[in-house]
């Protein structure tokens, strides 16, 4: 498979109408976030401990959206003490390019965290609103862990709705606790850390360990986990795992989203029950469905649990039907994808033992068989892939497109232009895959838009098409690459 799962559920950002960004675009609010460029870029950051640089694209509707709010903050983060610096590069410049692929910057707005003189670099990944972006900033330009001296202090951070993270030492240095600021340091815009020297002031727990003890509050499963290794490596791992749900909830819950969107960011393989979980007897599948991820836990596969009524994205996606609940599916990173529809509970183990044993076979989404075929351009679909493209004994050029895509509608005519030229020639084969409704065989096929076009040519060469989308070009393109017959050689030599 040439792609992976995508992660499919984002936190939306927080819209503002356009009164608002018409009220905020005075020149009072202007001089508060700085406008960097290639110029000057470089030796800015480099005089700030921390800095927050907006990419931005001046047609992004998103970015737009954000200005306001962005301003809006960086007036009131700008009488923090210290200040707080918002700034922003325009990286659809040609002249900042470098500096968009520099910070790696896949879409617009990209908002960055440089600290210690642009050295450290961070994702922002706060919100996306005025009140929310300060908030926020307050915190991570702060302490990476901050001090528990009471049992309130911990109860207003414990709030049992996220997670938080608490060093408990019998005092503020030594190797621990220097390992456990620097786990801070790294992973601050993830999670909440703080530290104390009492236990007692902890809301769960034994309240007498002094120890050195990392101590991981979470809103699932046991709520609370201890962890004694101090070294780095060790702790960021624990952390990671310990933030996970043995069985990550999807439903329209908005507090179980970032578990979600972590789940599907994970490196795991990823286990996905889909079941209407409303229905009267859906509790012995989903214990069954837990204890198999308990036995499971550490073997690299994460498990999650989706509610019909929040699931139709993902239904689309795999091109299942709400017919086939309950309904488990496994995806690989690589792509590949194993199902079982219709499942009981006494299903669920030997489903995933035998998928981890390999003998389930990967199960390909697909449109279904054309009944008749008869159009220039012939229409492939993922059951008829390996016998059109890898098999036929042609040269073939096949468009992936997308049906809602401009582009393709556009090319659509001239396709069926060439796909006439070539009508009468045995050995050329023109054709078209729905890419949105099938998946797509074979690892050089590498469709990151619409229209995508390769060429395979009858001895296996597979090559993009990047030319003109014109008859001439595209014909063109098929007489350097293709491999000719002997007649044609043969005809060729004569001349």
């Amino acid at each position: 498979m040439a792609r992976s799962v995508s992660v499919w559920f984002a936190l939306s950002a927080i819209l503002c109408s356009v009164t608002a960004i018409s009220a905020e675009q005075s020149s009072e609010t202007k001089d508060f976030v700085l406008t960097l460029d290639h110029s000057n870029f470089t030796d800015t950051v480099s005089k700030h401990k921390f800095i927050v640089v907006e990419f931005y694209a001046p047609w992004c509707g998103h970015c737009k959206n954000l200005a306001p709010e962005y301003e809006k903050a960086a007036s009131i983060l700008s009488k923090h003490d210290p200040p707080v610096i918002l700034a922003k590069v325009d990286a659809n410049e040609e002249a900042n390019k470098y500096l968009a692929n520099e910070y790696e910057v896949r879409g617009y707005p990209t908002l960055r965290i440089l600290r210690n003189g642009g050295k450290n670099v961070q994702e922002y990944k706060g919100p996306r609103e005025a009140d929310g972006i300060v908030e926020y900033l307050k915190k991570q330009s702060g302490p990476a862990s901050a001090e528990l001296k009471s049992a309130e202090d911990a109860s207003n951070l414990i709030d049992g709705k996220k997670i938080v993270v608490v060093g408990v030492f019998p005092k503020f240095s030594g190797e621990e606790f220097e390992n456990y600021m620097a786990l801070a340091e790294k992973l601050r815009s993830d999670y909440e850390f703080s530290h104390t020297l009492d236990a007692k002031h902890l809301p769960r727990g034994e309240s007498s360990v002094t120890g050195p003890v990392v101590r991981l509050f979470k809103p699932f499963d046991e709520l609370f986990v201890d962890f004694e290794d101090f070294n780095v490596e060790a702790l960021e791992k624990f952390v990671a795992e310990s933030s996970m749900p043995l069985v990550t909830l999807f439903n329209k819950d908005p507090s179980n989203h970032p578990f979600v969107i972590k789940f599907y960011n994970s490196p795991n393989a990823k286990a996905m029950l889909f079941a209407n979980l409303s229905v009267e007897g859906i509790d012995s599948l989903t214990s069954k469905y837990r204890e198999v991820a308990e036995q499971y836990k550490g073997q690299g596969i994460g498990f999650l649990l989706g509610d019909l009524e929040a699931s139709q994205a993902a239904f689309q996606y795999f091109g299942v039907q709400e017919s086939q609940v309950p309904l488990i599916i496994i995806q690989n990173n690589d792509g590949k994808k194993y199902l079982k529809p219709n499942l009981l509970a006494n299903d669920i183990a030997p489903f995933v033992k035998d998928y981890k044993e390999g003998k389930v076979p990967p199960y390909l989404k697909s449109e279904p068989i054309p009944e008749e075929n008869k159009e220039p351009v012939k229409v492939v679909v993922a059951d008829t892939f390996e016998d059109m493209v890898f098999k036929s004994g042609k040269n073939v050029l096949l468009e992936f497109y997308a049906p809602w895509c401009g582009h393709c509608k556009k090319l659509a005519p001239i396709l069926d232009e060439v796909a006439v030229h070539y009508e009468k020639d045995d050995n050329v084969l023109i054709a078209k895959l729905d890419a949105t409704a099938n998946d797509i065989v074979g690892e050089n096929f590498d469709v990151r838009g619409y229209p995508t076009i390769y060429f395979r040519s009858t001895s296996g060469n597979i090559t993009p098409y990047e030319g003109n989308r014109t008859k001439e070009d595209i014909v063109n393109f098929i007489e350097k690459n293709r491999d000719k017959t002997a007649q044609q050689e043969s005809a060729k030599d004569e001349l």
